[in-house]
């Protein structure tokens, strides 16, 4: 064994050994139990940062364990590689987004290799590969078929800049997220996919996710958003009655105003006959409609001149047309009752609208007045005709029913979850599958002729999609008639590719979706990724694993079993962030101390849910633990104790104890390995055992076998973490098989039992001295003991003892 630790010599050895001899790569014919884990896979933007390296190497350290348990671990990666970045950086340094995306991709999977991750690289795939996407187009036909995708015109955010859709969450401050330019609101004809047709299984079926955070399921919970209300109608003489939808009919006999959308029929009807609301209308057009601008933007409205009648009095409603109502929410229509929101009572006394107070406090005491404020509670019902006297809950059924007898409304269950809007305005994605004939109308593209791929030779200038106007790819013959028609040029949403990626890497079959290995593997047993998909990616793969399974492809009906959302990685208090170019290379720090130091340094910062501050002095003093521990076994070796075997029954007391520590050791990193998670106190257990060895002083037979047992273990243990480092020191411990296929180190029980106890005394709750008691000692005999201590006599000389508290296994207190 060399005396010096060479990471970067070490760390390719062992690469390169791993890559001959396939140890990661994978096959269902296994025997042993399967685990698959999952990191989700990266965007190629061209380097890794700490975020990418924190995420990858989480989930191979839980990799690496799961194999050491004996199971069949796929840990499979890939890129998740359309995308508008690639276009504009097309755009920016004069070359093809294929080419731009490839060669990330080829310097992100050395790094990721250079950081020694154990990947089946077999399975590696691009979503940009037609044969990839290929299979999402066949399967988006086969939804088409099904009635679960449709194309409608809808009002979206539109980013006048980058010439594409922003769903709400990619709209901060009223701009987009990746240029800062103001958002627009567009109505546009886009594809939908029916995922409100799952909405009641996505909300059911996340009780039975018992390993994923309570935080992301209730992320997902509100998300979904699901009521129970009430539809009705408001008639319009001479128009179409005003449909709305509420969760408080309690509160119908306080309506005093509609509000509609700009898009609204009503609104645009009194739009054709008067200039100010036109005008008011084309302003709403220019605002976003994510839920958080909603929230917090000037509420403004118009008069449309309009009235509704009441569906129990009769009597008129004013319409009024407000912007912060919209068409692709609900009805596109609500009911106003100023009284009892605080939205409808803001916008009543800014335009002086009645407000009209029909629910009241049960008992009196509370106040319930709408002077300052909308009474929001329930409670009980007056000014309310038929229904004074009525709770809330009571006023519900009976107003419900009214209105169903009268055929003017029924109850209804209603969710806040929309369809899924998957059409994108620009050139680098999968391309939609259908063609449009003046005669046939939307034809699918026939299977046999997909994958429909993109056209290389397109122009980027952004002001439009290149497909828009490309010869060959828009104009082609109908396949029903064989006329002149049309491709569809919008191309999907990448959230297409990232919903099923994790079932493709169970096996690229170039004659299928998906085959019997996807039904294998899945579902993934243990999914790595940032909070902030606990959302839409999350929702959007459980929903497509649901489409995969009643299209007989998949048996799930999860794609995940266990959830692990990690923190981020912070630099001076700043989230490391591309986009904001506040990075850390790991590139020059592998370079610097090799890449056990990194992976070491990134799982014992923090505890993987929780934020990681950046330190430069954490990764050198990552680096020292590690050549503390080669300078172990490097003195262990040359005593040549790994020759000795361990005589349990002449141990002495020292070695039991170092022993003991050993063993306890054991037993609380595989709780933290397998129950907790917490690998940072994996790696401070071993610190703390690496540290008793060194105060170890003992040349016998026994303290060899012992030091040799003990560095075996913590190989073991820290192997998951830190490979390279631990496969060449198994080597040197004498081992003839690699590390990387050893198993877990178990625990010796008898090495736990202990004749005594040290036991902390304490006077007046201060330490002032220990002893060693028996185990079988009672608490008269501890009593004794304790008083009887020297140093304890000291403290308590000349004072009453008024009490003695024992606390077993612990301590002993003396209150005088």
């Amino acid at each position: 064994m060399q005396e010096n630790y060479k990471p970067l010599a070490i760390e390719q050895e062992v690469q390169a050994a791993w890559e001959v001899s396939g140890v990661f790569n994978v096959s269902e014919s296994s025997t042993q139990p399967k685990y698959y884990c999952l990191a989700m896979f990266p965007y190629p933007s061209g380097k890794l940062h700490m975020g990418h390296v924190r995420n990858y190497t989480i989930g191979d350290v839980i990799s690496r364990y799961q194999r050491m348990l004996g199971k069949n671990v796929m840990q499979p990666m890939g890129w998740d590689a359309f995308g508008l970045p690639a276009e504009n950086a097309a755009m920016q340094h004069g070359v093809h987004p294929a080419d731009w995306t490839y060669s990330n991709i080829d310097y992100m999977r050395d790094q990721l290799k250079r950081l020694g991750f154990g990947y089946d690289w077999n399975r590696e795939l691009a979503t940009c590969d037609p044969q990839y996407y290929k299979w999402e187009q066949w399967f988006f036909l086969k939804l088409l078929n099904k009635g679960l995708v449709y194309k409608k015109t809808a009002p979206v955010n539109w980013c006048p800049h980058d010439k594409t859709v922003l769903a709400n969450e990619q709209v901060i401050d009223g701009c987009c997220w990746r240029c800062d330019t103001p958002v627009e609101r567009k109505e546009i004809a886009q594809w939908f996919l029916k995922i409100t047709a799952y909405a009641d299984e996505l909300l059911s079926s996340l009780e039975a996710l018992d390993g994923w955070p309570e935080q992301v399921k209730t992320m997902q919970v509100n998300w979904i958003g699901r009521s129970e209300g009430v539809e009705m109608n408001f008639p319009v003489p001479d128009s179409e009655p005003v449909s709305i939808y509420t969760t408080r009919p309690d509160t119908l006999m306080g309506v005093t105003y509609l509000a509609v959308a700009a898009e609204h029929p009503l609104a645009l009807k009194a739009a054709a006959s008067n200039a100010d609301i036109s005008a008011f209308i084309a302003d709403c057009k220019m605002m976003e409609t994510s839920e958080a601008a909603m929230e917090t933007m000037e509420k403004r409205g118009i008069d449309s001149g309009i009235k509704a009648l009441h569906p129990i009095t009769g009597e008129p409603v004013p319409v009024w047309i407000a912007n912060f109502v919209l068409m692709g929410y609900g009805t596109g229509a609500v009911m106003s009752v100023p009284a009892h929101d605080q939205r409808d009572f803001e916008f009543a006394l800014k335009y002086g609208i009645a407000i009209k107070q029909v629910v009241f406090a049960k008992d009196g005491e509370v106040a319930d007045d709408c002077s300052e404020q909308a009474y929001t509670v329930k409670g009980v019902l007056k000014n309310s005709g038929a229904f004074d006297g009525l709770t809330s809950e009571q006023a519900f059924a009976a107003i419900s029913e009214a209105l169903e007898k009268d055929h003017k409304g029924q109850r209804k269950t209603n969710f806040r979850l929309r369809d899924w809007g998957v059409s994108r305005q620009r050139y680098w994605g999968a391309p939609i599958p259908v063609i449009y004939c003046d005669d046939c109308g939307t034809v699918a593209v026939p299977e046999q002729d997909l994958p429909v791929e993109l056209p290389k030779d397109v122009v980027l200038d952004g002001s439009q999609s290149p497909l828009v106007g490309h010869p060959t790819f828009s104009h082609v013959a109908c396949p029903s008639c064989g006329k002149d028609a049309h491709r569809e040029t919008d191309t999907f949403d990448t959230f297409m590719e990232s919903s099923w990626y994790f079932a493709r890497f169970a096996g690229n079959n170039p004659d299928s979706m998906l085959d019997e290995s996807a039904k294998y593997w899945l579902p993934v047993d243990h999914y790595i990724g940032g909070i902030e998909h606990a959302i839409l990616h999350l929702l959007y793969a459980r929903f497509y694993t649901k489409l995969l399974r009643d299209e007989g492809l998949l048996v799930c009906d999860e794609p995940f079993k266990k959830l692990l959302t990690q923190g981020m990685v912070l630099k001076d208090g700043s989230k490391m962030s591309k986009s904001k170019g506040n990075t850390v290379d790991p590139q020059g720090l592998i370079d610097q101390y090799g890449a056990d130091t990194v992976r070491l340094f990134i799982m014992f910062a923090a505890p993987p849910e929780q934020s990681l501050e950046w330190s430069d002095s954490g990764v050198e003093g990552a680096f020292r633990f590690l050549k503390r521990l080669w300078k172990q076994a490097y003195q262990h070796s040359e005593t040549g104790g790994s020759t000795v075997p361990l005589d349990k029954q002449a141990l002495t007391e020292q070695q039991q104890t170092v022993r003991r520590s050993l063993h306890l050791t054991i037993q609380k990193v595989t709780d933290d390995f397998g129950r907790r998670y917490t690998f940072n106190t994996v790696i401070a257990s071993n610190m703390e055992l690496i540290n008793t060895l060194a105060k170890f002083v003992d040349d016998s037979d026994n303290a060899k076998a012992i030091r040799q047992e003990a560095l075996e273990a913590i190989v073991l243990m820290l192997s998951p973490i830190v490979p390279h480092i631990c496969h060449q020191l198994w080597l040197d411990l004498g081992h003839q098989q690699a590390v990387v296929s050893a198993s877990w180190p178990e625990v010796d029980m008898t090495a736990l039992a202990q004749d005594t106890l040290e036991l902390v005394l304490q006077v007046n709750g201060k330490l002032r001295s220990k002893i060693k008691v028996s185990v079988t000692a009672t608490k008269d005999e501890i009593e004794a003991m304790a008083l009887n201590d020297e140093q304890v006599k000291r403290f308590i000389e000349g004072k009453p003892v008024r009490k003695v508290i024992v606390v077993p296994n612990k301590l002993v207190n003396i209150v005088v």
